[in-house]
């Protein structure tokens, strides 16, 4: 066979060919290490670390007053005088506006004068007339007795006489009718003074007062609603009308509310009222006072959900102090409601926390690489989760990757910060 020393052209074939291989281990090698590199997968992470967890449902509610006065105009009338202006404490009795109010007083005036009518009537039928026909009917019945007294004396002296033959038997009847007739007008005169009224005509003067007291109260009822007086201490916080004004029956003359402790009416979200309970604490904010937390707590448990505007929702109560008037009736208020709240405890970001197979973990990072560990949690809310069992305090986990590269066991990591 012939050597390479005497074949060039073998040699430098033999030559290319290690050459080709030694390129060949080259781009191997270089993309195994490319794909090492490629391995290391940027990353967030975070820390477990102990704090304060609450779990809350957040959601609107309304300010409300607990005691309220809506003053309405009984009738169609004018504004007399206007004594108060909004945003005026005022006391209890205190007279805040005047109706035009002298046809109520015609009114009350023209019932008063009905009742005294009826009054009198009334006290005709409990003595048998009027002064006058009960002292004619007095002297009627005097001379009615009168009367019977001597026809029954003037019978006895004629029946003495006939047994004596000195009177007829036709004189001795004569007075006999004669005693019936003055015996029949007494009995007529003494049923008028006893039974004058017919039971009808009783009734219908019973009913005649009746109405007509029921006319007074009523004209005294407009005559105090369109004197304005408030009922309760507070602030008038809402005043619509001025002196002079034309009000029409119905028309709100005047709004006034203890505003030392509202009511704010929460609306919760259908999957959020089980969640609700007697005494939990909530807390409300008012945008217009950037800042500004009111405390108060659940007192009342939806018992029905219904539409309200695209929600359903329960409506839930508490009641806030407001010692210093800021919250007003009828403002929009942010309403969070605290159902769960664990102090001291071990937390981790929301996004940390994974499911697998019914099965909660979380990847720790050690050494550079994602290690699964399987947890137990408890409460949690829209950033945090609480860790009771599983992971350390001070714990490093991963949050997600830079590069949108799914996280798993064993995963080599940078944490980019």
């Amino acid at each position: 066979m012939a050597s390479t020393a005497t074949n060039p052209g073998l040699w430098a074939r033999n030559r290319w060919l290690g050459w080709s291989a030694g390129i060949a281990t080259a781009v191997v090698l270089l993309a195994a290490f490319m794909s090492l590199r490629d391995e290391v997968v940027p990353i967030s992470a975070a820390t477990a670390a102990r704090g304060t967890i609450r779990s809350v449902v957040s959601t609107n509610g309304k300010v409300e007053p607990v005691q309220n006065l809506e003053a309405h105009a009984p009738l169609a009338t004018t504004v007399k005088k206007v004594l108060v202006k909004e945003g005026d404490h005022v006391r209890k009795g205190q007279l805040l506006v005047q109706l035009n109010d002298a046809e109520a007083r015609d009114q009350a005036a023209r019932a008063l004068a009905q009742i005294k009518a009826a009054q009198a009537e009334i006290s005709a039928v409990e003595t048998g007339g009027t002064r006058e026909e009960v002292l004619t009917l007095q002297s009627l019945l005097l001379k009615a007795r009168a009367d019977r007294d001597s026809a029954q004396r003037n019978l006895e002296a004629l029946q003495r006489l006939q047994q004596q033959g000195a009177a007829s038997p036709g004189e001795v009847r004569a007075a006999q009718d004669q005693l019936a007739h003055a015996d029949a007008d007494l009995k007529l005169l003494e049923q008028k003074q006893h039974e004058r009224y017919s039971q009808p005509e009783v009734a219908r003067v019973t009913a005649q007062q009746t109405q007509s007291q029921a006319a007074y109260a009523a004209a005294q009822d407009i005559l105090a609603q369109l004197n304005i007086r408030a009922p309760f201490d507070g602030v008038v916080y809402s005043l619509p009308v001025r002196q002079g004004t034309f009000v029409n029956p119905g028309d709100l003359v005047l709004q006034e509310a203890d505003l030392s402790k509202v009511l704010v009416r929460a609306f919760v979200d259908e999957p959020d009222v089980g969640r609700l309970a007697p005494g939990q604490r909530i807390e409300v904010t008012w945008d217009a006072l950037p800042g500004r937390v009111w405390a108060g707590s659940v007192n009342a448990i939806p018992s029905v959900v219904k539409l309200r505007g695209t929600r359903n929702v329960g409506e839930t109560t508490c009641l806030v102090d407001n010692h210093d008037y800021k919250l007003l009736p009828n403002v929009n208020v942010g309403v969070t409601i605290i159902t769960a709240e664990h102090k001291d405890v071990l937390t981790v970001p929301r996004e940390a926390v994974r499911q697998s197979d019914s099965k909660t973990y979380v990847f720790q990072i050690v050494n550079d690489q994602l290690q699964r560990r399987e947890v137990q949690t408890s409460i949690s809310n829209l950033t945090q989760v609480e860790v009771t069992v599983g992971l350390a305090e001070n714990a490093q986990v991963a949050l997600t990757s830079i590069n949108s590269k799914p996280l798993r066991q064993a995963l080599m990591v940078k944490v980019v910060r």
